[in-house]
C-alpha cells in the first residue's frame, strides 16, 4: 500500500478538496514544489497557477489557485487560498474574456482600473488558463 498525505484545499468560499494524496504539487512563488507524504514541515507563499494531487488510485486531480498560502506538516498539506476551483470547473470562456478585459486595460492606462490591478488580474487569468488546457491534454 502507498503511502498517501491527507490535503485540504480551501477557498474563501468554501473547502474545494478533502481528502488523501500520494503526492501534491503546487506553485509556490519560487517554483513548482512537490510534497510527499512524511515531508518535512514548511510554510510558502503561493502563486497563482495550478494544483495537482496524484490520487492513491493512479490518477491525477487538478485545481486552480489564485495564490495563497501553503503549509505542510508530516500528514497533512493545507491550502488556503481567496479562490480556488477544480480545473474541470472552469469557464474557458470567461477566462479568455477576463484576460482580454485586462489586457484592455494594460494598454489603456486611462481605464477605471489600475495598472497593477490589471496586471493582477492578467496573471490570474493566464495560470486558469494554463490550468484548463493541462486539463485538456491529460484527456486526450
Amino acid at each position: 500500500m502507498a503511502m498517501t498525505i491527507h490535503v485540504d484545499i480551501v477557498s474563501a468560499e468554501a473547502e474545494i478538496f478533502s481528502g488523501l494524496a500520494e503526492m501534491v504539487f503546487a506553485p509556490a512563488i519560487a517554483g513548482e514544489v512537490g510534497i510527499a507524504p512524511r515531508h518535512a514541515p514548511l510554510m510558502t507563499t503561493l502563486a497563482p497557477g495550478e494544483v495537482r494531487l496524484q490520487m492513491p488510485d493512479g490518477n491525477e486531480e487538478a485545481f486552480y489557485v489564485s495564490g495563497g498560502i501553503l503549509e505542510v506538516q508530516p500528514h497533512v498539506v493545507t491550502i488556503l487560498s481567496d479562490t480556488a476551483a477544480r480545473a474541470e470547473n472552469l469557464d474557458e470562456a470567461a477566462v479568455l474574456e477576463a484576460k482580454r478585459k485586462a489586457e484592455e486595460a494594460i494598454k489603456n492606462r486611462d481605464a477605471e482600473m489600475d495598472l497593477a490591478r490589471a496586471q493582477a488580474q492578467l496573471a490570474e487569468a493566464a495560470a486558469q488558463l494554463q490550468a484548463i488546457q493541462r486539463l485538456r491534454k491529460r484527456r486526450k
